[in-house]
């Protein structure tokens, strides 16, 4: 990846880093978005890896440590796997549906995360995990809308400034 080419994935990836402190919706977050992007757009898989996990642990230092935080993590993980794989089928339908699997399969990791580390909250069958996933449709909305929002700001402004400006790509 160019100088140029990092400077401007690494800056649209702060800006998203720094509007996860900002007031927001409960849920409306950019990390699985940064996942996504990381996983398409850095040349180094390592730290395509590395930033979701940074952005995470640094922001739940002040946020707080909880039981599913492996679930959490090992979602942005497979995002930014899927990043991997979108890198060589970037469209505008491809993102868009990425990202919308995206939040479908944190959804289904978190909760389930949730249910198994309920201390009992749920019961352990299938009905007390259709319970917690019900109970978690609530947070989904607020989900999905910001995985589609930032994953769209990501990148197309990305895409735009690649256009635009092609020595920054």
């Amino acid at each position: 990846m160019q100088r140029s080419s990092l400077f401007l994935s690494s800056g649209l990836i702060v800006l998203a880093i720094v509007s996860r402190f900002l007031p927001h919706p409960p849920n409306f977050a950019p990390i699985m978005s940064v996942a996504l992007f990381g996983g398409v757009y850095l040349s180094d898989k390592r730290l395509a890896m590395a930033i979701p996990f940074v952005i995470m642990f640094l922001s739940d230092l002040f946020l707080g440590f909880h039981n599913t935080l492996f679930f959490v993590y090992g979602s942005f993980a497979l995002m930014v796997g899927a990043g991997f794989w979108l890198r060589n089928h970037v469209s505008v339908m491809n993102v868009l549906f990425t990202a919308i699997g995206g939040s479908i399969l944190f959804f289904l990791i978190s909760n389930l995360g949730v249910w198994l580390t309920s201390g009992g909250f749920y019961p352990m069958n299938a009905a007390g995990l259709m319970e917690c996933y019900t109970a978690a449709i609530p947070f989904f909305h607020n989900s999905l809308l910001g995985d589609v929002v930032y994953t769209s700001v990501l990148f197309g402004a990305y895409e735009f400034a690649k256009r635009r400006l092609p020595q920054a790509a």
